[in-house]
C-alpha cells in the first residue's frame, strides 16, 4: 500500500535529519528547504540536496525568502552583527535568532502540503537543549496546529509533527545513529562554509551532544571546545 505523504522541513542540520529519518519510518516524504540569505546557504543547501539524495526524495521545493535578510535583525542575515562565540549557559536569547522564521516556513509547508495532500508537517524543533529561540517552543506548534485547522480548507488535515522537541542533542544523536541517518552529511554551523568553526551556539551544542552520547562528531571542525 502506498504510504502517506509528510513535509519534512530541512535545513540541512543535524536535527531535520534526524527528524527526516523518523518520519522515513512510516511516511513518502516531501523535502522543503529555505534559502534567505543566512551566512551559509550554499552549503546548507548542498547539505540538503545530499540528505534528499540519501533518502531518494522526488518532491523537493527550495523556497528562496530574501525579505528575511531585507527585515534582518539576525546575525545569520545581517554582517553587521556578529556571530557570537558560544555560551551554553546563555539565558537570553542569541544574536542568531531569525525573527519568527519558522512561522514563515510553516506557512510555506502548508500552503505545499494543501497541493500535495499532506498529511503531516514534521518539523526538528528542540525545546530544552537548545538556543532558547521562541519559536521552538512546543506551545508555539500547538497554536499553529490551530492555525492550520482554522485557516485551510475544510478536506485538509495537515498536523505538524516535532518528534524530537523534548530530546537532548545527546539523544539525538543516539537516535540518528539508530536508525542510520546520515549525519556525515549534515551542516550546523552558523559562519563557515568550509570546515565547521567549533565556536558559535550550533556547533557546540552539537559537539556537547556528540560528547555526551559517547560518539564522534563525523565532519571536521576548525576548533573544539573542551566539555570536561
Amino acid at each position: 500500500m502506498d504510504r502517506e505523504l509528510s513535509i519534512v522541513l530541512v535545513s540541512g542540520g543535524m536535527d531535520s535529519c534526524v527528524t527526516a529519518a523518523i518520519a522515513a519510518q512510516q511516511y513518502e516524504m516531501a523535502f522543503l528547504h529555505l534559502n534567505y540569505c543566512q551566512r551559509t546557504e550554499r552549503r546548507e543547501l548542498q547539505a540538503f540536496q545530499a540528505i534528499a539524495d540519501f533518502y531518494n526524495v522526488q518532491h523537493r521545493l527550495v523556497v528562496n525568502v530574501e525579505y528575511l535578510k531585507h527585515i534582518g535583525g539576525s546575525s545569520l542575515t545581517d554582517k553587521t552583527i556578529e556571530i557570537q562565540t558560544a555560551d551554553l549557559h546563555r539565558k537570553e536569547i542569541p544574536t542568531s535568532y531569525v525573527p519568527f522564521r519558522n512561522a514563515n516556513v510553516l506557512s510555506i509547508a502548508v500552503s505545499w502540503g494543501e497541493v500535495l495532500r499532506a498529511r503531516k508537517i514534521f518539523i526538528g524543533a528542540v525545546e530544552e537543549d537548545s538556543s532558547g529561540y521562541p519559536d521552538c517552543r512546543r506551545e508555539f506548534y500547538n497554536a499553529f496546529n490551530k492555525v492550520i485547522e482554522l485557516g485551510t480548507k475544510p478536506e485538509t488535515h495537515i498536523e505538524i509533527i516535532t518528534p524530537i522537541i523534548e530530546f537532548k542533542k545527546s539523544e539525538i544523536v543516539k537516535k540518528g545513529i539508530l536508525l542510520n541517518a546520515p549525519l556525515h552529511l549534515t551542516w550546523s554551523c552558523y559562519q563557515r562554509e568550509d570546515i565547521a568553526c567549533g565556536e558559535c551556539d550550533s556547533c557546540a551544542l552539537r559537539l556537547r551532544g556528540f560528547y555526551q552520547a559517547g560518539e564522534e562528531d563525523p565532519i571536521p571542525y576548525l576548533k573544539k571546545p573542551s566539555f570536561l
